[in-house]
């Protein structure tokens, strides 16, 4: 109502294991179940969106968010703008001059200046940052002992998470010591991430 799009859909994850657990088999392995009080609404929530006559995709194997990533970038490419009602920190990646995300819980939106606010990088850069913080929400390793403020500060510094790995050496100290016994695991992280 508040949007009036010209295009509209609803996402939903696919039931059981997606791609990136034949990459990582412990993505997501932290993750509880869903609580059942909850998975019972699925199916009627599914069968409301469709009543309702609005598209509906599950696709086997892929997680909503590449589905919706997949669908903003595509529009994107057309000219088309896009709001992606979303609380995920993962979409951020994507964001730019015609593809922002809403977070309809906080009532905020990200707009590239948005990220940069929020994530202290550019969305450009927002793979480099998950790669360097990983996600405990998915199991993603990043490099122990680096949260938000030393990636971003990294990020700022190297510019690019390729430009840190191949800086690794002069990075001093503890974090320096951990980012260069995780660097086999980076680019398996940033795959997870991106």
């Amino acid at each position: 109502d508040d949007y009036k799009p010209d295009f509209f859909a609803v996402v939903f994850d696919a039931k059981g294991k997606n791609f990136r657990n034949d990459l990582y088999t412990d993505y997501k392995a932290n993750r509880p179940p869903m609580p059942d009080d909850l998975s019972c609404q699925i199916a009627p929530l599914h069968e409301i969106i469709k009543a309702e006559g609005f598209p509906l995709l599950i696709v086997d194997n892929v997680e909503a968010d590449d589905v919706i990533a997949t669908l903003a970038q595509s529009a994107d490419k057309s000219g088309i703008s896009t709001i992606i009602s979303t609380g995920d920190k993962d979409l951020a990646q994507i964001v730019n001059t015609r593809i922002h995300l809403i977070n309809t819980m906080s009532n905020t939106l990200l707009d590239p200046e948005g990220v940069v606010k929020k994530y202290g990088v550019i969305p450009e850069r927002i793979v480099d940052y998950l790669t360097l913080v990983g996600d405990s929400a998915d199991n993603v390793p990043g490099v122990p002992k680096v949260g938000p403020k030393t990636a971003v500060k990294w990020i700022n510094e190297h510019g690019s998470l390729d430009e840190i790995i191949r800086q690794a050496n002069e990075i001093g100290g503890k974090v320096g010591e951990n980012l260069r016994a995780s660097l086999d695991q980076l680019t398996l992280s940033r795959e997870l991430v991106t």
